[in-house]
């Protein structure tokens, strides 16, 4: 079988939900190089710069949280912690989440952008790991619980990267429609409860399904299980730019779908570990 035929029946096995947007636009490229090709070690290297830009958004939150202290105060409730934000914080919290918007699309769309903009996103997500951690959790002292959803987040990925180098999960049919129906049930709940919530007659029915743990606590794994596919789904996707040969400038575009995902997991664990320990301390 030829390579040209070899691609054709890969991309015939993908579907619009088999992958986070990043790697559905690598799935649609026919350049191929022979002598500057992308490489695993490449898509790493590339991988990691991405994540420790997080870092640096952790650093940013924690100076601009001592830059921004003064003026009035707000008290909110985040899953049962209560939190006191400045008026300085909650406009930077607005700044980071519009900014987050822009990177991220200019990173999906503009491909010769996404080493800078793939970067500033991964520094937005590390400010909001950063203000849950040290700001929400760090007021109650339980700031190791940052810790404990990282560690659980890389057993998931160690977990996923197992099942999927030793063939135990394929990217087939059956796997897409898994993801699909997981997909649509989530997001068309999510919907629903937002709708919901403005509309007087459903408002204390979705008011009390969100304040119900068991049940938000099974919404937050769905979330989880769905993040656990998507690397398999960008591992599968990394594994076809290598085989195929892609130009090694795509391996900018797989790094940063990865790290999307990773850092979308590693939130939706702390997400879920601040709705189990807000519970508990209530």
């Amino acid at each position: 079988m030829s390579r040209l035929d070899q691609q054709s029946k890969t991309k015939e096995k993908r579907s619009i939900l088999s992958s986070n947007p990043v790697m559905r636009r690598l799935n649609k490229v026919d350049e191929h190089s022979e002598t500057n090709a992308a490489t695993y070690g490449g898509i790493t290297v590339k991988t990691l710069y991405f994540l420790l830009f997080s870092i640096v958004g952790i650093f940013v939150q924690l100076i601009m949280q001592k830059m921004l202290v003064g003026g009035e105060t707000v008290n909110i409730d985040y899953k049962g912690f209560e939190v006191t934000l400045y008026q300085g914080e909650i406009f930077m919290l607005l700044g980071v989440v519009i900014a987050a918007i822009v990177f991220q699309l200019l990173a999906f769309f503009a491909r010769g952008t996404t080493p800078v903009t793939g970067a500033l996103y991964c520094v937005t997500q590390g400010y909001f790991i950063s203000f849950l951690i040290f700001k929400v959790l760090g007021a109650y002292d339980m700031e190791y619980l940052g810790a404990l959803a990282l560690l659980i987040t890389m057993l998931i990925i160690a977990i996923m990267a197992i099942l999927y180098s030793t063939g135990v999960i394929r990217v087939t049919k059956k796997f897409k429609m898994v993801m699909m129906t997981l997909f649509i049930t989530v997001i068309s709940a999510s919907l629903l409860s937002v709708v919901g919530y403005f509309i007087p007659f459903t408002r204390s029915m979705v008011v009390s399904m969100q304040n119900n743990l068991p049940l938000t606590i099974g919404f937050g794994v769905i979330f989880i299980i769905i993040a656990a596919l998507f690397l398999i789904c960008d591992f599968d996707t990394i594994d076809n730019v290598v085989k195929n040969k892609l130009p090694k400038k795509y391996e900018w575009q797989a790094a940063f779908g990865l790290s999307f995902t990773v850092l979308w997991l590693y939130l939706k664990v702390l997400d879920i570990i601040l709705t189990i320990a807000g519970s508990k301390k209530n």
